[in-house]
């Protein structure tokens, strides 16, 4: 089973329990208004269609062997390479004539991720597989594909240097090189984490704490020492993933709060990770319970939408003078479409307590982490 699948199994799973053990009706309700907004098709995925554009485009350049090899340079260089920033340095007309189309394209992309047009050129190409190296010669001429929106996909479509389409296994490496068009999802995470800290801010699900709560001499936190995510078979294409958690609960005003944790080091499955993290500022917090909602990244989420469907559902749910678990609200607030493509869930931990030490299993079974309390003193 993949990893879209796995999770997608998982989901429904969290969702049962959380709806069916839910004990406080306004967190119910809000979740079952926030499902029946939800729409029934998964919609095409705007960002992959636009780096196949990018792709095809870069194959047929690589027909002018100085840009070719210009290419080849940047690429056994450097694990990902900006493709504007290397169209503008081509030494040929071929590698030049791509500059407005790559522009117009990482145009396009921040406006389908909900981010801003300063946020810069975000489309990357890289080698699809460190093996190719050695068959990245100067006279080889690589196939180019973008990275696949679906980690269950089973065919990817690469393009040759005449503009032919080809069909490639996804899960066996070719013989051939193979370069990948994809995004910087570095880069657009935390311009996108950005997007949700303003958009929560707005509208009083992030509000900063009182400096009262600030003053005492510091503050308690949950601090995560260990994590790791299951391991699940993907695309040789696919490329790392950025991670990110939301923190839910209910503020010092009373109001659900949302925080938003990057975790750029959880870059693959099955891999133990010691970062020594602070996932909960439980100052920020008015019950000694909070939840956690790990996604990620693989290209397609736009953070505007997010945002807002995050935020129209959280506030319809008030303080019943007790904790209520949010995870299910989380999950239902996400439009149906994004979870055939992006955002990735991963798992969620219910009923995170300040006083949690040791492993924590997530609710999905796709991860865990071991957590501790820790004091932030002030200097």
């Amino acid at each position: 089973m993949s990893k879209k699948q796995l999770r997608r199994t998982a989901l429904v799973a969290v969702l049962l329990t959380a709806v069916t053990t839910a004990t406080a009706q306004g967190a119910v309700s809000a979740t079952a208004e926030a499902s029946t907004a939800r729409p029934s098709a998964a919609a095409p995925s705007a960002v992959s269609g636009i780096e196949d554009d990018v792709a095809r485009s870069l194959a047929v350049s690589l027909a002018d062997a100085g840009w070719r090899s210009q290419v080849r340079s940047a690429a056994l260089a450097s694990a990902q390479v900006d493709v504007q920033a290397l169209a503008a340095r081509a030494a040929t007309p071929s590698g030049r004539a791509l500059i407005p189309a790559v522009r117009e394209a990482d145009r396009r992309i921040a406006a389908a991720k909900g981010l801003a047009a300063s946020t810069g050129s975000l489309l990357r190409v890289r080698l699809g597989d460190a093996s190719m190296r050695e068959d990245l010669t100067g006279e080889a001429v690589p196939l180019v594909a973008a990275a696949p929106a679906d980690d269950a996909a089973e065919t990817i479509t690469a393009y040759d240097s005449q503009g032919r389409a080809h069909t490639l296994d996804a899960r066996d490496v070719p013989q051939r090189p193979v370069y990948v068009v994809d995004i910087d999802v570095s880069k657009a995470l935390a311009a996108g984490l950005g997007v949700l800290r303003a958009e929560f801010a707005k509208h009083g699900v992030a509000t900063p704490r009182p400096q009262a709560r600030q003053a005492a001499g510091g503050w308690w936190s949950t601090r995560v020492t260990s994590v790791e995510l299951a391991d699940d078979e993907e695309p040789w294409v696919k490329g790392d993933a950025e991670v990110y958690t939301l923190v839910t609960g209910f503020g010092l005003d009373g109001k659900v709060r949302v925080d938003t944790v990057d975790m750029p080091y959880l870059n693959s499955d099955g891999v133990v990770y010691y970062p020594n993290q602070i996932l909960v500022n439980w100052s920020n917090y008015k019950y000694n319970l909070a939840d956690a909602v790990m996604m990620e990244d693989d290209g397609d989420t736009n953070y505007q939408a997010l945002a807002q469907a995050l935020t129209t559902a959280l506030l319809t749910i008030t303080d019943q003078g007790a904790y209520i678990p949010l995870v299910n609200a989380v999950l239902s607030a996400i439009p149906t479409s994004w979870w055939t493509d992006d955002p990735d869930y991963v798992d969620s931990w219910y009923t995170l307590a300040r006083s949690d030490s040791g492993r924590r299993n997530g609710a999905a079974g796709n991860g865990w982490m071991t957590v501790e309390p820790y004091f932030v003193e002030q200097f």
